[in-house]
């Protein structure tokens, strides 16, 4: 290479006399430019070799780097609706933030900040609208005295759809045009995304096995959302209370029954210390999910790939937070029985039907706002057509259960 390079070197001032001799025919010109050439300098080898590696590096750069704008980290700040510590909801808000995390390559962050931290349960929808924080993880059902239309996407009633069916509705049936529009109707500047398809919620604990709906009459009973509706339509005392309350009060007295969520987080509350007799899926919230507001001028600031990331990281938790959810809740569903004595029921068919007899009545008097019945009608259309095929379509699992291992009620677990 070098001994190329040096014959180049002399052949380019060779051809340049040569040229400039032969062709003008000057010979004065000639002398000029020959000592022209002589002032040029040829470069070193250390200087070429400094030349070259700056230029393979440069171009090495270009190929193997992606196209990154490199600029500080954006960090979002979300209030969860949910205490830190043991508690699986916090834990899943946790991990929707490390798949955001992990997603942007640390571009963009979520710091995870347990309820009352910045702002209460109740303060969580207007603060992030006004921009005391970024975000928040919660449930509709604690926005719901803005409008009722809140709870249909959330603990509305259930038209057959579980809460799978439902957050289908919502991201392929018409429901996330409603939803911002429900937003937009009680002034929520917020961008929203749902992930989590809850299993249906018990209908709790009681001092007593219950079967009938004259037993429960009179009850004082903790709840949320329009379920408060329909179980008052039933006779029962409804107390809205969060649910690090639920439990101090049932011990109290100041109210006789009362659900959370699952038999995780109700073993966590400690609900076994003050009832041994817990009754599971209700229809009085059958399909809920976690909501997750974004301040609109905070979110549309982002990058179209940090907004693309906020979205699909919803999308990848809503599976993952599901798959988590079943293996602990039969776990501990299991420890309620084993270690701690608890009695275990499905909800009677009889509570099961009053509570939709009650569901009708209370959806007659609110779809007399023309909002809350335009959903309810696309809800229903949905519901009619897709649950027409699953339900013609899947095979009674149950059969295939108790073919197995016998009645579910009877199975130790």
């Amino acid at each position: 290479f070098f001994s190329s390079r040096r014959r180049h070197t002399r052949y380019i001032g060779d051809w340049s006399s040569d040229v400039c001799s032969s062709d003008l025919g000057d010979n004065n010109m000639s002398i000029k430019k020959e000592k022209t050439l002589k002032k040029l300098k040829t470069p070193s080898r250390r200087k070429f070799f400094k030349a070259a590696a700056a230029t393979g590096a440069a171009a090495a750069a270009s190929i193997a780097m992606p196209n990154i704008a490199f600029g500080a980290p954006v960090t979002l700040k979300m209030q969860a609706a949910w205490p830190s510590g043991k508690n699986i909801f916090f834990e899943m808000a946790t991990d929707y933030a490390n798949k955001v995390n992990t997603m942007s390559g640390g571009d963009l962050k979520i710091e995870v900040l347990p309820v009352g931290a910045v702002l209460k349960t109740a303060e969580i929808a207007d603060g992030v609208s006004k921009g005391v924080v970024d975000a928040s993880h919660s449930v509709t059902a604690y926005w719901y005295g803005k409008n009722p239309a809140a709870s249909l996407f959330g603990t509305g009633p259930s038209y057959g759809f579980s809460s799978q069916e439902l957050m289908g509705w919502i991201e392929y049936g018409g429901g996330r045009a409603l939803y911002e529009k429900t937003l937009s109707t009680i002034g929520l500047d917020v961008v929203g995304y749902f992930c989590m398809p809850m299993p249906a919620q018990p209908f709790g604990w009681f001092k007593k096995n219950v079967t009938k709906v004259a037993e429960i009459k009179g009850m004082k009973y903790r709840t949320v959302g329009l379920a408060t509706n329909v179980l008052t339509e039933m006779g029962m005392v409804v107390r809205q209370l969060p649910g690090g309350e639920i439990q101090p009060a049932m011990k109290t007295g100041l109210i006789d029954a009362a659900e959370f969520n699952n038999p995780t987080s109700d073993r966590d509350f400690g609900m076994q210390d003050v009832s041994k007799h817990y009754h599971l899926g209700s229809f009085h919230q059958s399909q809920e999910m976690f909501e997750m507001h974004f301040n609109k001028k905070t979110y549309n600031n982002l990058s179209p790939a940090h907004q693309g990331i906020i979205r699909f990281a919803a999308e990848a938790a809503n599976t993952d937070n599901y798959f988590k959810a079943l293996v602990r809740y039969s776990n501990d569903l299991g420890k309620l029985m084993n270690e701690s004595g608890v009695n275990v029921y499905q909800t009677s068919d009889a509570i099961l039907d009053a509570q939709l007899k009650a569901w009708d009545k209370v959806m007659a008097d609110f779809r007399k706002d023309p909002l809350f019945d335009e959903i309810v009608k696309s809800q229903q259309a949905y519901a009619k057509k897709v649950m027409k095929y699953l339900f013609m379509n899947q095979p009674n699992y149950r059969l295939a259960y108790t073919n197995t291992f016998g009645d579910p009620a009877k199975v130790k677990i």
